[in-house]
């Protein structure tokens, strides 16, 4: 709706039509610096200017905090203007029934210097918690019907599996490796050793989702939601949403995932006794068998973001009360475990203590193995860093409070004209706009990127219903929530405002989703 230049604004037939007009300096339309908060000597833009992008509409249009000082006034004119420290300033009576002013009228102060956050990949988001981080593509937040991350293979016990490009990779790998396995042990098989080896690449994945339905399965039975299962380059992840409530619960949750390996090793072993050795199904039974006992015992190993390291935080977990410590000691361990994948990994297959010592070892050999041992040690290394972040998350999300959060409203008709609505909205010290009906029920929110894209001189002629979205039952907000219920809830229904109300009904407020973000950010940063 941004116009600029004097097109924009209209063209009066003759003088008398000039007179019935509004006037921006009238009576109810005070010049700028006339405007409540406005200081002596500022001076009004030269002209329009394009609104800034909605993370950054909330700073232009007006500062945060309780404690935002004169040096924090509004960047546009005709925006709301904030309270002084202990000011009391005076209210306009409304038409409407007045809305109730929140104890915490601003959202966040200024005066905090912002820190950096984030994880590998992205930094956190409030608006996509869980045991994976997604990073928010804006300050709107979103959550789509379906998580995606690949070719979506199933939905059993109904979360989505999905096949992550990477898998094809690391298939087409095994299926050379197995091959070449397969040449040197049935060499009869010919070129059909690559499809047996396909084969074994499918059956190998098939127990490692098998592995993850089991993390699955326990969750859901502890009422823990599950985002979506996802196999990958190495192996496979299940994203559950939630933490354990108890440290018995977390060490259960972890641990189902290496027995249900440990039972496919002992069910292909047993397949073994039942087939002749030294033919084909003989040859893939073995080769299963093997790869679920070292799926388990890698997974064993005591350090995040292995299943053996949740074990250990559940520990420690139960033995000082505390779930960030145990988090902190099994974090460290993973990293430690990270170094020793990648030194010691290639030093273990040199010396021929994990299997017989290929007859050709060359320096490409090598070079493979300690490749593999660096892309090992990256994903531990990562995997242990994110879960202390993650754990830092939980630790503050109680901050977020939509009742802290929540910015003062003044209720306005839906014929209002903006300069009207703005000075109605620094007369009581407010910083959002709720558009409510004849019989004062709230029907939408003004959106504030809205506001401050609408030069000074047009705001007498332009509605505030233009500039409004229509509320919706997602988009009204109660003003108890707090935490990960508040972040589901802005997740359900993406919006850049909602409508803050009070179990009554009545309103509380607005509450700005890039307010939570930068709440979000902060508490991310904040030592533990």
């Amino acid at each position: 709706m941004t116009e600029s230049g004097g097109s924009g604004q209209p063209q009066p037939d003759d003088d008398a039509a000039a007179e019935r007009r509004p006037r921006p300096d009238g009576p109810d339309h005070p010049t700028p610096d006339a405007r409540p908060g406005a200081r002596s000597g500022d001076a009004p833009p030269d002209g329009p200017s394009d609104a800034p992008p909605p993370d950054h509409a909330a700073e232009a249009a007006a500062p945060t905090g309780e404690h935002a000082t004169g040096a924090d006034a509004p960047a546009h004119p005709g925006t709301p203007a904030p309270q002084e420290p202990g000011a009391d300033r005076p209210r306009t009576p409304l038409t409407k029934p007045p809305v109730r002013a929140p104890q915490h009228p601003y959202a966040e102060s200024r005066n905090q210097p912002p820190r950096a956050t984030g994880t590998a990949g992205g930094g956190p988001s409030p608006f996509g918690a869980g045991d994976t981080e997604h990073p928010p593509g804006s300050d709107r937040p979103q959550r789509a019907k379906d998580p995606g991350g690949g070719i979506l293979m199933g939905r059993p016990f109904g979360v989505p599996v999905y096949v992550a490009p990477s898998w094809f990779l690391v298939a087409a790998l095994i299926t050379w490796v197995f091959g070449g396995q397969l040449e040197r042990v049935l060499p009869e098989l010919g070129n059909v050793r690559y499809l047996v080896s396909l084969f074994f690449a499918v059956a190998f994945y098939a127990s490692v989702l098998v592995h993850e339905l089991a993390h699955t399965v326990a969750a859901l039975r502890f009422k823990l939601p599950v985002r979506r299962i996802q196999l990958q380059f190495f192996g496979g992840v299940s994203e559950i949403e939630k933490e354990s409530e108890t440290p018995g619960r977390e060490f259960v949750l972890a641990f189902v995932g290496p027995l249900l390996s440990l039972v496919l090793a002992g069910a292909f072993y047993g397949g073994m006794l039942l087939v002749e050795p030294g033919t084909v199904p003989g040859v893939l039974l073995a080769g299963l068998m093997i790869s679920n006992l070292i799926v388990a015992a890698f997974n064993l190993l005591p350090g995040l973001p292995l299943d053996g390291g949740r074990m250990l935080r559940a520990v420690v977990w139960k033995i000082t009360g505390k779930p960030m410590s145990g988090t902190i000691a099994a974090a460290w361990v993973g990293r430690a475990l990270a170094v020793s994948v990648l030194i010691g990994l290639p030093l273990l297959t040199q010396s021929g203590v994990l299997g017989p010592k290929p007859g050709g070892l060359d320096g490409m050999d090598t070079v493979t193995d300690a490749l593999l041992a660096a892309i090992l040690a990256a994903i531990i290394w990562t995997g242990a860093g994110n879960s202390l972040r993650m754990a830092r998350l939980r630790e503050h999300l109680p901050e977020l409070r939509a009742r802290a959060l929540t910015r003062r409203a003044v209720p306005v008709e839906t014929d209002t004209p903006l300069s009207e609505a703005l000075r109605r909205a620094n007369d009581a010290g407010a910083r959002a706009l709720v558009i409510v009906a004849p019989d004062g029920e709230p029907v939408a929110v003004v959106r504030e990127a809205a506001i401050v894209g609408i030069p000074e001189h047009r705001r007498p002629w332009v509605a505030v219903s233009g500039l409004a979205q229509d509320l919706t039952d997602g988009m009204r907000v109660s003003a108890d929530l707090a935490g990960e219920e508040l972040l589901d809830v802005l997740r359900t229904t993406p919006a850049t405002e909602y409508l803050v109300v009070e179990d009554s009904g009545e309103i509380y407020g607005v509450l700005s989703a890039a307010d939570v973000e930068r709440a979000f950010v902060r508490a991310m940063a904040r030592p533990s």
